[in-house]
């Protein structure tokens, strides 16, 4: 092909993308009868949103309420459809759909115009769950950061603060409006494996403080925050995925204990809480989970806590809550009846499946029900008013000429490793700096622990964890081992009896390291991050003191 006829294929394309757009405007244009309400419409928000409410259907109004993700990278035609002739309210991205960073972004780009298009031109919460740290699901170019136990072991609300914002502008980025962060979850439970490092750590008033510092600092960057998983999932070694947690505690713990982040979150202005597929039964007086109790959100959340923004289920689709509701669509009907404005799901139903059909149908016949969805719908409408049409609103349209610039976030990654350095945590010291002399071997699931030793340690070698590092571990005087998974520490305590000298670097949850109380040397970092592997070898190789500061009790 010549470059004239190359350049006459790009000019034609160009004017085809042109056109194409211009008809979505015409279509939005065309979908508004005269005299119907507009999202854009300059009206106070509470005017607008009691007008756009009155005026839906019923499905528009149920809509409203639902949030779903897909499977792929790409939309699918299903969930595209949702958007375009249903009015779907929200979408939610997973981890699965985030490997293309640019993908990520012209997704949402494709379904905010479809959006648009709409009879009320009313636009998409886009939401993630991007805690930091181990939970993290857009991927791509963004910034693994050290995670919220790593800022409870530094323990300074600026780190929390400048955390959220860092996170906040690479999802601005790409058009994410909504994080469901931060995890105020208490790490109570030493043997969680779902909630973990995700917490800030034990003590409720530190949680809460950090948690706030968090939303501000989001807030700061125009993304709106979620506090979860109300009221608590710390207290459980059980995960709500796969089967409904039971938490016994009595009503003072609940209170002094649980609660505490929550309000710490909800005075700083939070705007969205998560309720979690958990059973209090000595709070609800049954086995319902929260997720469904209307005591929990009606009478504590809402009354006792004064919260007034949004409350957004945990995915229905977890067995935590289907279980106890039977069924998809009676657990979306019991969610909205017990006070959630918002029904995350993480799939995509088909048009005639019975969460739709049921729903609808149970809306027609029980006026009580009805005005519940509205309430719901209405909440989520003036949430989006309010907040689409504030200065600092993440644009609904991102900027697909900047992704690259701006994902990972320029200045965040001096700040991250400045922040993994603070959050270093000596646990045991039997022999700190680590030299370079004598021969060192690495060992570690994880290839950018490896990495970060051998830029340290050029001459060591470098092994995964697996049962033959016991006996070659015999040909080295140090073994610097990282101890991640629990699965580790019987190969890690094969090791005792050799004549190497063993230091530990914890990864994740320093907890593991209570079953190798004979290690002498110890240090704990709280991620999988890079640059938490480059602040710990800094640490052990005497770079500066590590003087985080354990978040847990009794680890030592």
């Amino acid at each position: 092909m010549t470059k004239r006829a190359a350049g006459t294929l790009a000019v034609a394309a160009s004017a085809f993308l042109a056109l194409a757009a211009a008809s979505v405007l015409l279509v939005s244009a065309k979908a508004a009868p005269e005299g119907l309400p507009r999202f854009d419409d300059p009206l106070p928000p509470d005017e607008l949103a009691d007008a756009i409410v009155g005026a839906m259907t019923d499905e528009e109004l149920l809509a409203q309420t639902l949030m779903f993700g897909w499977a792929g990278t790409d939309p699918s035609p299903l969930v595209t459809d949702w958007v375009a002739e249903r009015g779907l309210g929200s979408i939610k991205i997973f981890g699965w759909n985030t490997d293309d960073t640019r993908k990520v972004a012209e997704s949402v780009t494709a379904l905010q115009r479809r959006a648009a298009a709409g009879r009320f031109g009313i636009p998409l919460f886009v939401a993630t769950d991007q805690e930091g740290g181990w939970i993290r699901h857009i991927k791509g170019r963004t910034t693994e950061t050290p995670g919220n136990l790593a800022i409870g072991a530094s323990g300074l609300p600026a780190d929390a603060w400048y955390t959220g914002f860092y996170i906040s502008r690479e999802l601005r980025a790409l058009g994410i409006n909504l994080n469901f962060a931060p995890s105020v979850d208490l790490y109570t439970d030493h043997d969680s494996t779902v909630i973990g490092p995700r917490s800030f750590g034990e003590d409720p008033d530190a949680a809460g403080a950090l948690g706030s510092a968090f939303v501000a600092g989001s807030r700061a960057a125009g993304v709106l925050t979620t506090a979860k998983h109300f009221p608590g999932h710390g207290d459980t070694g059980l995960d709500s995925h796969g089967k409904l947690p039971v938490i016994p505690i009595d009503a003072r713990t609940f209170r002094t204990r649980e609660l505490v982040p929550f309000r710490y979150l909800i005075d700083s202005g939070v705007e969205a809480v998560m309720s979690g597929h958990l059973n209090f039964p000595k709070i609800t007086g049954n086995d319902e989970p929260a997720t469904f109790s209307r005591k929990l959100l009606h009478d504590v959340l809402r009354g006792e806590l004064g919260f007034t923004g949004l409350i957004v289920t945990d995915d229905i689709m977890m067995n935590g809550a289907t279980e106890y509701a039977g069924s998809v669509s009676r657990a979306v009907q019991l969610a909205l009846e017990a006070g959630n404005d918002i029904i995350e799901s993480s799939t995509t139903p088909s048009f005639g499946d019975a969460l739709w059909v049921r729903n609808l149908d149970r809306m027609a016949r029980d006026g009580g029900y009805h005005d519940r969805v509205k309430d719901a719908a209405r909440r989520v409408i003036l949430a989006k008013i309010e907040y689409f049409k504030s200065d600092d609103a993440v644009p609904v349209y991102p900027d697909l000429a900047k992704i690259e610039e701006r994902v990972p976030d320029p200045e965040g990654k001096a700040f991250f490793l400045s922040q993994a350095v603070r959050s270093v945590t000596l646990v045991r010291n039997a022999g700190l700096p680590v030299g370079d002399e004598g021969k060192i071997l690495l060992a570690s699931a994880f290839p950018a622990f490896l990495e970060a030793g051998l830029s340290r340690y050029p001459d060591a070698k470098a092994t995964g964890v697996t049962w033959d590092l016991p006996r070659r571990a015999r040909d080295y005087d140090t073994v610097i081992f990282c101890l991640s998974s629990k699965e580790q520490t019987p190969i890690l305590n094969a090791l005792k009896g050799e004549s190497c000298r063993v230091i530990v670097v914890s990864a994740l949850s320093p907890v593991l390291l209570e079953d190798a109380p004979w290690v002498g040397t110890a240090l704990a970092v709280y991620s999988y991050a890079p640059l938490s592997f480059t602040a710990a070898f800094g640490a052990l190789a005497g770079d500066f003191p590590p003087a985080g500061i354990m978040p847990l009790r009794g680890i030592d």
